[in-house]
């Protein structure tokens, strides 16, 4: 499974892209990939206030429906407008067209609490995936 080495990740299948003070977050590889083909995502507006552990959206595939937990808190800054009319952009490329938002870090220091890429390689090695 695809696990790039510049992202951080968190137990709930989310990375996270750190750029100065701004985070591009998204799903994993392996979470698309459990999710099945993705027909809709639902993101909160640019303004809205997220919070590290706490649902921003929801994703729903062919097989089922699912939150999307925010690794980092903060303002968020960008919603790629392209999952409303492509949510299989999410299938096809992950990590790059879909991404889901940016967000403004209130506190930098929570990328602390983020996972590496080879723990959460490890982890959805060891769950058996």
């Amino acid at each position: 499974m695809d696990v790039p080495k510049s992202l951080l990740y968190t137990h709930d299948h989310e990375w996270v892209q750190i750029k100065g003070q701004v985070g591009r977050v998204g799903i994993t590889a392996f979470a698309q990939d459990q999710l099945g083909d993705i027909v809709f995502v639902e993101l909160p507006k640019v303004g809205a206030s997220v919070t590290a552990g706490a649902a921003f959206g929801v994703v729903e595939s062919v097989k089922s429906m699912s939150d999307l937990y925010a690794p980092v808190s903060g303002q968020v800054l960008a919603v790629n407008a392209l999952l409303a009319d492509q949510p299989e952009q999410v299938n096809r490329d992950p990590y790059g067209e879909g991404w889901m938002i940016e967000v403004q870090l209130a506190d930098a220091s929570e990328v602390d609490a983020l996972i590496s890429p080879e723990a959460y390689a490890d982890s959805t090695q060891s769950a058996g995936h």
